[in-house]
């Protein structure tokens, strides 16, 4: 597709249904990696990216079967190498969750330096930080990354800097260390739940995922035969949300958590935008002249960043 052309003029009206959370998805697909069995994951994205985790998944030795467009199946007993070298790493910042993941499967892990989008510098030294705290030893040298350990050991991890990925790096690689491993000034995202809900199915003890400490103690193994629901994808439903008032239209937002919305509802409602909340949508209308606002992009659960462009 060379170019979109969009005819404006025109207000939203109708309904829409979320997708499930990319961010989340991320995760998950490799989280199943620290289990040596078959998992179901519902409601996840049909994205190119969750095609680029899959592949190179494969060339590992998982195996994937498509239920449906949004459910696949997730076989991981064939993993046999902890080496995710593949080109398409470059093409997807969201592989490095591979480091934590096959660093917990097989206390080493070689990975490709990770790409993806190109949002300002985006270090992975908390990363690094947490996998040398649990006992790894790191190198990087021509564009990959080695970990290796003879044992991971719990420890307490305090992170300089509030980061989402390295939150769910060290939580991956932590599930079936020795020992209790504490994650303060972790990030709240609610990805990083989701993704602690899905390794406590299989039998994982993760707790406080949602705060800014978050408790791992390890545990020697995980079961299999779990079906997980990603959640609904909250910057998708931002953007709908945003698009609704800005055309003054009525759209009701389908498959969405109100929850992970209210700081960009709260927003919305100082705009004059109308907003009727229900248990799984939200519905947004216009009937009076919007108001402006000044915005602040926060981590969780301030106004999150990825959607301040359409806003």
């Amino acid at each position: 597709m060379d170019k979109l052309i969009i005819r404006g003029q025109k207000r939203l009206k109708g309904e829409v249904t979320i997708s499930g959370a990319k961010n989340a998805a991320l995760g998950v697909l490799p989280a199943a990696l620290l289990l040596s069995d078959v998992c179901t994951i519902e409601n996840v994205p049909d994205i190119l990216d969750i095609s680029i985790l899959k592949g190179i998944m494969e060339s590992i030795g998982a195996r994937f079967e498509n239920i449906d467009k949004n459910t696949i199946k997730i076989d991981t007993r064939k993993v046999n190498s902890y080496m995710a070298t593949t080109s398409d790493m470059h093409r997807l910042r969201g592989s490095y969750y591979l480091m934590g993941a096959l660093l917990g499967r097989f206390k080493r892990a070689v990975v490709t330096f990770p790409g993806g989008c190109n949002l300002g510098v985006r270090p992975i030294d908390q990363h690094i930080k947490g996998f040398e705290s649990l006992g790894a030893k790191v190198e990087i040298e021509h564009g990959y990354i080695k970990l290796t350990a003879n044992k991971l050991i719990g420890a307490s991890i305090y992170l300089d800097v509030v980061s989402v990925g390295a939150t769910i790096n060290i939580m991956l690689a932590a599930v079936k260390a020795e020992g209790l491993t504490t994650i303060e000034n972790a990030a709240k995202e609610p990805h990083i739940v989701d993704i602690a809900n899905f390794l406590n199915a299989m039998g994982a003890d993760i707790k406080g995922a949602g705060t800014d400490i978050i408790r791992i103690r390890g545990v020697k193994s995980l079961n299999g035969n779990v079906v997980h629901s990603i959640i609904p994808d909250q910057i998708e439903a931002g953007t709908f949300m945003i698009a609704a008032a800005a055309t003054k239209g009525d759209v009701l937002i389908k498959n969405v958590i109100p929850k992970h919305m209210e700081s960009l509802t709260a927003k919305l409602i100082e705009m004059n935008v109308r907003v009727e909340e229900f248990d799984d949508s939200i519905r947004i209308y216009v009937k009076d002249r919007l108001s402006k606002v000044n915005i602040q992009t926060l981590a969780y659960p301030g106004f999150p960043t990825d959607v301040q462009p359409p806003a």
